[in-house]
């Protein structure tokens, strides 16, 4: 099977779950957030819920992995934490939690954002992998950052990367 055909065959929809981790954000505040949903939702996927929460890596952990233990979600996106400063705890939450890692994320992303911020890009430790049969991706808190790596990347392969994970 070619690799249009095996897109193809890839569900058109799936359900997601949004997660922001910040020390400072609440629901008025999280464009980040926000503009995840709008996305996945304007592409046509299903938000089945979404979170705020503080950057502590137990309180990161237990709740994602909450979401992939339920059901109803097939990708968990996060949002913040993912830089070098000493509250950026994000990774270090959830990399344990990946069974397959997707490197190639990160490259990309980091690729594409050094074309719009330049060498900065280097600080962003944006990740993805596979957890349990679910897509979870880490993107930085910023909403260029959110923009960019949910139009180039994330978008146009989602129901791929789902079909992937859970076969």
């Amino acid at each position: 099977m070619s690799h249009l055909e095996h897109k193809a065959a890839a569900p058109r929809t799936t359900r997601c779950f949004v997660l922001t981790i910040s020390d400072s954000r609440t629901e008025e505040t999280d464009t980040s957030g926000r503009l995840i949903c709008a996305l996945l939702r304007d592409a046509g996927h299903h938000v089945a819920g979404r979170q705020i929460v503080k950057d502590d890596p137990a309180e990161v952990r237990a709740l994602v992995t909450a979401q992939l233990e339920n059901p109803d979600v097939h990708v968990i996106i996060t949002t913040g934490g993912t830089g070098i400063s000493s509250r950026d705890s994000t990774i270090e939450a959830i990399e344990a939690l990946l069974d397959k890692r997707l490197d190639g994320f990160g490259e990309l992303f980091r690729m594409l954002s050094y074309h719009e911020i330049g060498a900065a890009a280097m600080m962003s430790r944006a990740t993805g992998g596979v957890a349990s049969g679910r897509v979870l991706l880490a993107l930085p808190g910023s909403e260029a950052a959110v923009r960019l790596a949910m139009i180039k990347l994330i978008i146009p392969e989602l129901g791929h990367l789902v079909k992937i994970a859970q076969s």
